[in-house]
């Protein structure tokens, strides 16, 4: 698996042209921009996880029937520093980097210091944001990276802390129809409190602020007190309804303690994430009126969560989708050394993800009896029992197993959909498949080829939609036999048919995220 994972990847800045098989839709005009992992190894260090190389940041651009490739490193600081150091300096979530060795005592201890409250990395390798007219690459940190969309040229750094007190932030923000993004993030130990503070970023600015950035117009909306001063939940995404935000407070927890020490421990700030199998999962629905979380707790089991699917109100109830495992074993899993030829063995799945539809109740009878369910909506199994201290405990319903990296069509986003696009996963938590799954029946269609190997498949809408389906996936596919090109994959949304592959000949990387930008949201004067 060495040709996926181990070797870096060059860069590609000039376009090439694909060649395109099948047909494209006259009316698919834009660019797939893309974002993930492309280099782990820098002069004779190493990472030691897939989730810390260097960001390579990839585009396939529509135009007229054909595809343009190209692909280009983030030149972030941290990949200045280690490119001009010829080594990694730059710490990563699993990968911890030390000083020089030639370094003085003085200057070693100053060093040490300095990693007491992390300064952390502007290696944006997970997603891309729209932010008015601007595109940002994005990890997990405070730290967003402007880039061109149509050149990949790496444009100013912005630090969310001038703008909002977090230390973290999602890379799977939210967009609502006037283009406003909803993202949160945790502010550790902010004059002694520990909070998840949930922010929205205008879609413009006034007029007489045309040249400045719409982040100088950033507004808190509202916070919510993490459970442990010491210990906040991990979290990779939150949902959203017409009226509610969602956050999962899961017990996949950050020890703010051991992460103020990790450097002088030796240790990674992986090593600081814990799963607290004894604990529960605290569902919070944060009203969007009174910017409040709603008074009644609701919980339910130990779980893992990444990506939130899709949520949306029904009859008075909050519906809410997502993939969830019942431990934390994933992340291991991606480490380097397990990722070679004996994958199989190595990363044989032992938590599989499950597409889970939790059902929370609004408005119901405050007198009910203890342990009646008070789900009413008779299309779902899913439970919410009230409990003798007034304190909702809920059990989902399983809509599938086995799917990861959930896209939806996003016109339908917060409301009651019908379908998700995913990749598939059987033995092991690299995708083999893209699947599309019927939430409603259950059913299932899949797209397969032998050798190869997935990335998230992007939902684009057709220009004239009827149903919620009508359009096209586009995923980027990497091979692993030598004689076959990797290449884009374009299938009908509907009948998961392939319409077209625009194969490159080139060592494409295995990416995260990323987003589909039509050609009328392109500002053509920066191409």
């Amino acid at each position: 698996m060495d040709v996926i994972f181990g070797r870096n990847k060059e860069e590609h800045p000039e376009p090439i042209k694909a060649e395109v098989k099948g047909e494209l839709p006259c009316w698919l005009q834009g660019i797939l921009l893309r974002n993930g992992p492309g280099m782990h190894t820098v002069g004779e260090t190493k990472y030691n996880h897939w989730f810390d190389g260097l960001a390579l940041v990839h585009s396939f651009t529509f135009k007229n029937g054909e595809v343009y490739y190209r692909s280009k490193y983030l030149r972030s600081d941290t990949y200045n520093c280690n490119i001009e150091a010829n080594r990694i300096v730059v710490s990563e979530f699993g990968t911890m980097a030390y000083p020089d060795p030639c370094k003085n005592l003085f200057a070693k201890a100053f060093c040490y210091l300095s990693h007491t409250i992390p300064e952390f990395t502007d290696n944006c390798l997970i997603n891309i944001m729209k932010t008015g007219e601007d595109y940002y690459a994005t990890s997990e940190t405070n730290f967003i990276r402007k880039i061109n969309p149509h050149t990949l040229e790496t444009l100013e750094k912005v630090d969310y802390n001038k703008y909002v007190a977090v230390n973290l932030a999602t890379s799977h923000p939210h967009y609502d129809s006037a283009g406003n993004v909803l993202n949160m993030g945790t502010s550790i130990v902010d004059k002694g409190k520990t909070k998840y503070v949930i922010f929205k970023i205008p879609s413009s600015v006034p007029e007489k602020e045309k040249k400045k950035s719409c982040l100088k117009h950033l507004e808190v909306l509202c916070s919510i007190p993490s459970q442990s001063l010491l210990h906040p939940s991990y979290y990779h995404s939150f949902g959203v309804t017409e009226n509610y935000i969602i956050f999962i407070e899961q017990p996949f927890k950050l020890d703010i303690l051991k992460l103020a020490t990790a450097y002088f421990r030796g240790v990674n700030w992986a090593s600081c994430l814990s799963f607290h199998k004894e604990d529960k999962t605290w569902i919070h629905l944060i009203d969007k009126k009174t910017k409040k979380d709603i008074s009644t707790k609701i919980y339910t089991d130990a779980m893992v969560l990444f990506h939130h699917v899709n949520a949306y109100e029904e009859d008075g109830h909050v519906v809410i989708d997502v993939i969830s495992y019942p431990d934390n074993s994933l992340y291991q899993m991606f480490y380097l050394k397990n990722l070679n030829e004996d994958l199989e063995k190595n990363t044989k799945l032992t938590s599989i993800p499950a597409c889970k539809r939790f059902v929370v109740p609004l408005g119901f009878d405050k007198d009910a009896e203890v342990g009646t369910n008070l789900v009413k909506l008779p299309s779902t199994t899913a439970t919410a029992l009230k409990e003798k201290d007034g304190n909702i405990y809920c059990q989902p319903e399983m809509l599938c197993e086995g799917i990861e990296l959930p896209r939806i069509n996003y016109d339908y986003n917060g409301k009651k959909y019908r379908y998700i696009y995913a990749t598939e996963v059987r033995w092991s938590p690299v995708p083999t498949k893209i699947a599309k799954v019927d939430v409603l029946t259950k059913k299932k269609l899949s797209w397969e080829e032998e050798h190869c190997w997935p990335a998230e498949p992007v939902f684009v809408p057709s220009p004239d939609l009827k149903e919620e389906d009508d359009g096209l996936i586009l995923s980027s596919i990497v091979t692993s036999d030598p004689r076959k090109a990797p290449f884009l994959l374009v299938l009908d949304a509907k009948t998961f048919t392939e319409m077209a592959r625009a194969s490159v000949n080139v060592d494409l990387h295995l990416d995260l995220h990323g987003v589909f930008i039509p050609e009328k949201d392109l500002n053509t004067e920066r191409e």
